[in-house]
């Protein structure tokens, strides 16, 4: 077999493991908690699940039908329905080009918080300095940073069956496992219970159109929706599997894991840190107050070191689905063999991850539109070209191709297809306003107009 050879999944089973993998990443398991606090616990949980069984499932299998029927990565696959969306390939593509540098600096930042923690200085970790002391430095994060990278890169060389779905079939058990114990040890702490309230029950006074936008971002983080990984991910699969049943899921799978995050997180930080602790995000929550949480916790070390392990295995997950996005696309469209391109996509993340290292510390004063290196490529990928990439998507599916071209690709061997009318419905009108709607948001709040 030459080496770039289509590679394909073994079954469903393994597709649901790897895609299901690609989707729980960062973005559920340090996102998802601190949305859910502040946009009114269970009145953000109704919306988001909602979403997911709507909007979330009908871009998730558009795009691996595509995949499937186009047999192409992201950047042919469009333009095979139609020559005048050659662009959207390009900009699909894009994505996790950008994507890859810097969530491959913030795996680095996990190893470090892992290897502290597991070598019992969490104490140390708690202390308010020791984030900003470390990734202000100039040769540890970067050090970190390559060895995530080679960790996805090493598994990546695999190949779809021997290595990314080997490897999702081994650490996906464990990423839920692990969640489940963490979780049983905080919802038994002294106090728990009101932090359980505050997480699960709605507070409508909260709902705006905030609490939808929010909720329909973090689907675009949680669910790998329009980074072209999708498309990738379906054209390794074969022709008998159920893709609708897949989807399922995957679906499943994702929620399962946001919800449990937020079960692991929410209740531990109000009873160590109240209310006013729930409003750090992103990394403030994950490396500043979560570390003080462990550090008050009764075995708070093995707790934190279980804790960073699980999110070292959903950020590994979601990294290798982000290269083999990049990998598919380079072996497409430069008739490239795998090792040759998962090297040269080696090169660049490394080159292009330096800038979004070294941007919190001798680079700090360095901004592209008042952003450092990390927040402008994160703003770019996630609240600019995504919205685009799926705002196009469903105007080719729905209005120039047709979904029934989807539609027969997913009942190709007799399946079912139950949500049919829910998703001719959100590919043709409601998913195209909500990502209007979107883009509009998130640029606005990127430069303080609204606040988020």
């Amino acid at each position: 077999m030459s080496e770039n050879k289509r590679g394909s999944f073994s079954g469903g089973f393994g597709f649901v493991l790897a895609a299901a993998g690609s989707a729980v990443g960062l973005g559920n398991i340090w996102r998802f908690p601190y949305l859910a606090a502040q946009y009114g616990g269970g009145i953000f949980l109704l919306v988001y699940l909602i979403l997911v069984v709507t909007f979330g499932f009908s871009m998730l299998i558009m795009e691996i039908a595509i995949g499937r029927k186009t047999r192409l990565s992201s950047i042919r696959a469009y333009t095979s329905f139609d020559k005048r969306f050659g662009f959207l390939g390009y900009l699909a593509a894009i994505v996790p080009i950008i994507i890859l540098p810097y969530y491959s600096v913030i795996g680095g930042w996990v190893i470090k918080y892992m290897m502290t923690f597991l070598s019992g200085q969490g104490t140390a970790a708690a202390e308010d300095s020791y984030f900003g002391g470390f990734v202000s430095q100039t040769t540890s994060p970067i050090l970190f940073f390559a060895i995530f990278l080679i960790l996805t890169t090493l598994i990546v060389l695999g190949g779809v069956e021997k290595g990314i779905e080997k490897v999702s079939t081994f650490l996906m058990p464990i990423l839920v496992l692990i969640s489940i114990g963490v979780c049983i040890f905080v919802i038994t702490l002294p106090g728990s219970g009101e932090g359980i309230r505050y997480y699960l029950l709605p507070d409508f006074s909260k709902f705006s159109i905030k609490t939808i936008c929010a909720a329909m971002g973090q689907l675009f983080y949680s669910m790998s929706i329009a980074m072209g990984i999708m498309v990738s991910y379906g054209s390794y699969v074969k022709d008998n599997v159920n893709i609708n049943r897949s989807v399922n899921q995957i679906e499943i799978f994702d929620t399962a894991i946001a919800i449990l995050s937020g079960f692991m997180i929410v209740p531990a930080v109000y009873v160590f840190s109240g209310e006013a602790g729930l409003k750090s995000g992103g990394a403030g929550l994950m490396f500043i107050t979560l570390p003080k949480v462990f550090d008050a916790m009764p075995l708070g070390h093995i707790i934190g070191a279980a804790f960073f392990i699980l999110v070292l295995v959903a950020a590994l997950t979601s990294s290798i689905s982000i290269m083999e996005a990049i990998t598919s696309i380079f072996m497409d469209k430069f008739k490239m063999g795998r090792t040759k391109a998962v090297l040269l996509i080696f090169v660049i993340s490394l080159l292009l991850g330096i800038p979004s290292s070294l941007g919190h510390g001798i680079w700090s004063g360095i901004t592209v539109l008042g952003m450092d290196f990390l927040t402008f490529f994160d703003y770019i990928s996630n609240s600019v070209l995504m919205p685009i990439v799926a705002l196009a998507t469903c105007i080719l599916i729905g209005w120039i191709v047709g979904t029934k071209v989807i539609e027969d690709e997913i009942t190709k061997n007799g399946e079912k297809f139950p949500r049919l009318k829910v998703f001719r419905v959100m590919v043709r009108y409601i998913a195209p306003i909500f990502m209007i709607i979107i883009l509009v948001f998130y640029t606005l709040a990127q430069f303080g107009i609204i606040t988020y």
